[in-house]
């Protein structure tokens, strides 16, 4: 199944993003500490026009924190500044306005030589759906403005949102990009809830999460489904059938049956898939740098 998710409301969002990049001071780019690479929507070289940019890992909580700490070390060698935050409890939050208004610099100085008092800082937030823009946004504004979901495509349009006098944020709709040329992209984005669940295969998804965790997170599988023993992946073929002796592991443990002692796959799908996103399995990165 290729994965793709491309509604008219984001082609609309990225072409009013574009309209109001005159406007704006710096870009700031939110990812999911997650999956940071698959996070990353290409578009967003078009539509920050050159404009300085601030990279934010978002969800540090759910992320591995050596593979986070690459992350942000790689993101700073490419030369972009990196900040690693959770917007649910504000870690991390309090220094972004500072961190905006350092790359503003260069413009202030500009408007000041030329006898105007600068403006306030215009931020642009930028990221996939459901990577917690919104809540984002709302700590730093401290108080409840931007609408927030647990659900891809929760905000809808554009709105200017004040943080305290030094900076102006506008909140845009989360959105993708038209086509993933690498399969493994829609799956992470599937995996972490950036994808809306009616288009997705959960099987699939669950396959990919059990490879992942085969090669990087064992001990993790082995103590949230209590197996005894486990798969070791060899890169071929009888990978498959591997995958689904542990599908049907975890199935039996979990009392996923159906008539005949049959495993229900489905069922054993949707628990890994709920226990990845409810952090039951542990925080864990699907991609490293």
């Amino acid at each position: 199944m290729t994965i793709q998710w491309y509604p008219g409301h984001m082609a609309k969002a990225k072409r009013q993003m574009i309209e109001k990049i005159k406007q704006i001071d710096v870009v700031i780019e939110l990812v999911d500490s997650r999956i940071p690479s698959s996070s990353r929507n290409p578009l967003v070289e078009e539509i920050s026009s050159g404009k300085p940019r601030l990279m934010i890992l978002n969800k540090i909580d759910m992320a591995d924190r050596k593979a986070t700490k690459l992350w942000k070390e790689k993101f700073e060698s490419d030369g972009l500044k990196a900040h690693l935050i959770n917007s649910q409890t504000g870690q991390g939050v309090s220094t972004l306005p500072d961190a905006v208004h350092e790359l503003t610099a260069a413009r202030r100085k500009r408007m000041e030589d030329k006898g105007f008092r600068p403006h306030a800082d215009r931020a642009l937030i930028l990221g996939i759906p459901n990577v917690g823009k919104s809540t984002l946004i709302n700590r730093l504004a401290g108080k409840k403005i931007a609408k927030i979901g647990d659900r891809p495509g929760v905000t809808k349009a554009q709105q200017w949102i004040k943080v305290g006098t030094t900076m102006e944020l506008l909140d845009t709709p989360g959105i993708l990009w038209p086509k993933f040329d690498d399969p493994r992209v829609g799956l992470c984005l599937a995996a972490t809830g950036a994808i809306k669940e009616e288009l997705l295969d959960f099987q699939e998804i669950a396959f990919f999460l059990l490879k992942t965790m085969l090669n990087y997170y064992r001990e993790s599988l082995v103590k949230r489904y209590n197996l005894t023993e486990l798969p070791v992946l060899t890169g071929t073929e009888e990978d498959q059938q591997l995958l689904i002796g542990l599908f049907d592991q975890i199935g039996k443990k979990r009392g996923c049956l159906m008539s005949g002692g049959f495993i229900d796959y489905d069922r054993v799908s949707e628990i890994i898939l709920r226990d990845y996103r409810s952090q039951k399995l542990g925080p864990l990165t699907l991609e490293w740098p």
